[in-house]
């Protein structure tokens, strides 16, 4: 097999897999699941205080509502902690769908 041919079998795998790739975000933007999983990105930062702020909430009732610690909060708020992986990717979740995350957390 000749170089050139192996280079163009590799560029058709890429487009290939690109093209998948595509695909799969097509059918998630649209809401359809049935394709491969889409890998989640958490947010490298998020500002607690203004999610809280936006639902009117104080530090001690965004705690109690979402199952948090109140000097978490405090801790998130005042950057002397910053959220971790999994806490980010709820903190997003409470900004985007604060009920939804309230029902969820009330039936468990």
């Amino acid at each position: 097999m000749s170089k050139s041919t192996t280079a163009q079998q590799r560029r058709d795998a890429d487009f290939v897999g690109i093209m998948e790739g595509l695909e799969q975000a097509v059918a998630h933007a649209e809401g359809k699941p049935e394709g491969a999983a889409v890998r989640v990105h958490a947010p490298v930062a998020v500002d607690v205080a203004a999610i809280r702020k936006a639902q009117k909430l104080s530090q001690e009732g965004f705690a109690m509502a979402y199952g948090l610690s109140i000097a978490t909060i405090r801790d998130w708020e005042q950057h002397r902690r910053e959220p971790d992986t999994g806490s980010r990717l709820f903190l997003k979740v409470i900004q985007r769908e604060p009920d939804a995350v309230r029902r969820a957390l009330a039936e468990a």
